[in-house]
């Protein structure tokens, strides 16, 4: 069986924008998400900025009990609910009395429980208090807590599940449920990805000397992806969650379809030919893309844009030339390109859905938003991709497929292709 999925709802909280509306009106207006951070520069970090998402204790008021925030204190939880309970109610959802076997849901994060909280559970069974832990310290922990409160709170019978995968989560989770409704297991799956934020998950990147470190003092120009002078990623966190439904069954309810996804692609490089736990292989890169392709049953010219990985590191060169081979398009033919992570920085295991998120309203709204911070090119990169392909401003845009792919840490690579939906 091969069913057609669409995209029926949307939910996101981003750095520069939380709900679809404020998000989209940033991706236009080129709105950087990317701040100082007091912790960080009392902690003698490297990198004193990050992109965190501004959720107010009256927002989360408006999504959650007074019972659940009281005991409930990792945001990746927060964050995720926030974005799937939005996703559900755009696609105009509602919670189920009894569960539906039909839908269900695969909520992904990269790193759940390094927040803060995690370090005052920690220090009570050091000192012998664990009987004063409480009931609610697992589900924070356990990656799949996320996509256990969203199963519940919304009522779904059919899987739910959580995967981890590193930069590539959120992708990857949208093909896993994508694929699940294709083969006629399900006929509707909300999908998305979090991640939770703080010193402790990022004390290690810093200390690789991955991140950002001349910026401190202008936060909104330390994420440059593809640019010469690019140093390193902004740390960023957040959430983004996609409902895909069966065609169908979308057609039947008379909702808005944002774009279909044509078919995709999951696999690794094997940390083999030039991959790394912290570098995808080109080879893996190059099948992963050309694979989605064949799946979605489209040729290589068939690609208008891209949204890319591209991170605002050394990486970056590399993947438009893994783009440009895997497509065998270069200079003023190659597909125009942007990064998203200019404005929000990178947020690691939530990039992925965020990413997406804004992928499929650029098809349905008809434009392609510019990349930040670009300014001169890296060398390596002019080229294959001429310089009018990569926007630094929004533009118009009436192109039918966009690629989006995630490449993440262990050498794990996810492609989707989505298409502009047309009545």
């Amino acid at each position: 069986m091969s069913r057609r999925v669409v995209i029926t709802g949307l939910g996101v909280v981003s750095p520069n924008g939380v709900g679809v509306d404020q998000f989209e009106k940033a991706l236009k207006s080129g709105k950087s998400g990317v701040r100082h951070n007091a912790h960080l520069e009392e902690l003698n970090f490297a990198c004193q900025i990050s992109a965190i998402p501004e959720v107010s204790d009256e927002l989360k008021a408006q999504y959650f009990n007074p019972l659940f925030l009281k005991f409930i204190e990792n945001t990746a939880i927060i964050f995720g609910g926030i974005a799937g309970i939005d996703a559900w109610t755009d696609a105009q959802l509602t919670p189920r009395e009894e569960p539906d076997w039909d839908s269900g849901v695969i909520y992904g994060c990269g790193s759940m429980a390094m927040d803060e909280f995690i370090s005052e559970k920690l220090q009570m069974v050091n000192e012998g208090k664990t009987r004063h832990l409480g009931s609610r310290v697992i589900e924070q922990t356990m990656n799949s807590g996320t996509s256990a409160f969203l199963g519940g709170y919304l009522g779904l019978g059919n899987l739910i599940g959580s995967n981890s995968s590193a930069c590539s989560t959120g992708t990857e989770a949208v093909y896993q449920g994508f694929e699940r409704i294709r083969r006629g297991k399900a006929n509707l799956m909300l999908c998305g990805s979090c991640e939770s934020h703080g010193a402790y998950n990022w004390a290690a990147f810093d200390s690789m000397r991955i991140l950002c470190r001349d910026s401190n003092d202008q936060p909104e120009k330390g994420s440059r992806p593809m640019s010469k002078d690019a140093v390193g990623f902004v740390p960023g966190t957040g959430a983004g969650a996609l409902v895909l439904e069966e065609l169908e069954q979308a057609k039947r309810r008379g909702v808005k379809i944002y774009a279909e996804i044509l078919g995709g692609e999951v696999n690794s490089g094997g940390q083999r030919s030039g991959g790394t736990m912290t570098a995808p292989s080109p080879e893996g890169v190059k099948r992963c893309i050309a694979t989605a392709l064949k799946d979605s049953n489209i040729g290589v010219n068939d690609i208008d844009g891209i949204c890319g990985h591209l991170t605002s590191t050394m990486a970056d060169p590399l993947e438009i030339k893994n783009w440009s081979e895997a497509l065998n398009r270069k200079g003023k033919d190659f597909p125009y390109i942007n990064a998203l992570k200019s404005m929000i920085g990178h947020c690691l295991g939530a990039a992925g859905s965020i990413e997406l998120a804004a992928t499929a309203l650029q098809l349905h709204n008809s434009y392609f938003h510019g990349s930040l911070n670009t300014g001169e090119l890296h060398p390596e990169i002019e080229k294959y991709a001429h310089r009018s392909k990569i926007p630094e401003q929004c533009i118009n845009f009436d192109g039918e497929i966009i690629a989006k792919a995630s490449f993440g840490f262990g050498d794990i690579n996810a492609c989707l292709m989505l298409k502009k939906w047309r009545d």
